[in-house]
């Protein structure tokens, strides 16, 4: 499955604008699966190199007490990113240096967890978001840690009142539209509009078997429609044509028309709403306005999680990078890294987030456990209904 969240990222592996994360989720979003992301993603590019390590200060007058074990291992996605300068902080403060352990996509990632709990990879795991948090926490994959600066996070974020998860970051996917499609007319405003006959042969979605966005979408519908209408509203969506991608990247740059460098022709697609600031960011053109833009009524809030993991032999070190991660320098890091939003509620966000992103008022949102329970039935349901 493509990463959680999002994710648009910075153009690297020679990718220009095609950021792995707008390549996750998002992908946290994306991913669900939750992960396909990147689309993350799927969700643009996807940081390099599968481990990373902070470098601790070489001034000894600057140096803390050496902890009994230098390092903490950091058990995450692939569109995982953060400043070398931001985990050389870390490291500055406690000793401890970061190992950053890439397992692939945050469906795979929390699988493994799932399946060595008690027993686990690394020390602290990031990127289980709410699409998948139930399993985890019935696996009993954490231990409980309140982080020191846990009043700093936004509440409606908290959803584990034992704090074996920390909330790090929220994103929402979104329906993106292309700004230039619609010069004549009005883009959809609501779910209900996309069955009506003008917008017919102009979505595109993903796959929600393969793709964090995607599952996203399809749980919007199930939250919006209920038991007894999302499989009309999807058997209306067939009926007027929508097509599907297994992944956001394909989606997004493949057939979306409004990204830039693409090919495709219809100027509606499941992505992020962060996706018109990553265009911003990353055109290879200064923009003045962003050339996509979001449906605000059909967003599905995602919200990554980090913690401690059960059996770790470095207690200590996880729960530092934990209390770390919630920091004001960790946080404000998370928006031009990870294209998400930090889950405090005091960060500066970067200028071209306020200008270009769509916070909507109110996301659509489901229980963790009522997720967990109908996951794969609707899965498999949608897949009967969409693919035959």
């Amino acid at each position: 499955m493509d990463q959680s969240l999002p994710r648009h990222r910075r153009p690297t592996r020679g990718r220009g604008l095609r950021l792995a994360a707008v390549a996750a989720a998002v992908a946290l979003l994306a991913s669900a699966c939750a992960g396909e992301a990147a689309d993350d993603p799927d969700a643009p590019p996807e940081p390099s190199g599968a481990t990373e390590a902070a470098t601790a200060s070489t001034d000894p007058s600057d140096a803390p007490t050496t902890p009994q074990d230098p390092a903490v291992q950091l058990v995450t996605h692939d569109s995982f990113a953060i400043s070398d300068d931001v985990l050389a902080a870390f490291t500055d403060q406690t000793g401890y240096e970061v190992e950053v352990l890439r397992s692939g996509d945050a469906g795979a990632t929390v699988n493994a967890a799932v399946l060595t709990a008690g027993n686990p990879q690394g020390d602290v795991l990031f990127g289980v978001d709410n699409t998948l948090l139930s399993r985890a926490l019935d696996a009993e994959v954490f231990v409980p840690h309140e982080p020191a600066e846990a009043d700093a996070l936004d509440p409606a974020l908290v959803l584990d009142d034992q704090w074996r998860v920390t909330p790090i970051d929220r994103g929402d996917v979104c329906l993106n539209y292309d700004v230039s499609a619609y010069t004549d007319g009005e883009p959809p405003s609501t779910l209900d509009d996309l069955t009506e006959p003008d917008y017919a042969g102009q979505l595109v979605v993903e796959n929600p078997a393969t793709s964090s966005p995607g599952l996203a979408f399809l749980l919007a519908t199930y939250s919006t429609f209920g038991e007894d209408g999302w499989e009309q509203y999807w058997e209306d969506l067939v009926a007027n044509d929508v097509a599907v991608s297994a992944g956001w990247e394909d989606a997004y740059y493949g057939v979306f028309s409004g990204a830039a460098g693409s090919e495709g022709d219809r100027p509606l697609v499941v992505s992020y709403a962060s996706s018109p600031p990553a265009e911003v960011i990353f055109a290879e053109e200064e923009l003045d306005e962003a050339p996509t833009g979001v449906i605000t009524a059909s967003c599905f809030q995602q919200v990554e999680f980090a913690g401690v993991l059960a059996g770790t032999d470095n207690e200590a070190g996880a729960r530092a990078l934990v209390d770390f991660m919630v920091q004001p320098e960790f946080q404000a890091d998370i928006p031009l890294q990870m294209f998400v939003f930090p889950a405090r509620t005091d960060v500066e966000l970067p200028p071209e987030f306020v200008e270009y992103s769509a916070v909507p008022d109110d996301p659509i949102t489901m229980d963790p456990a009522t997720i967990d329970d109908r996951r794969e039935e609707l899965v498999q349901r949608w897949t009967e209904i969409v693919l035959g």
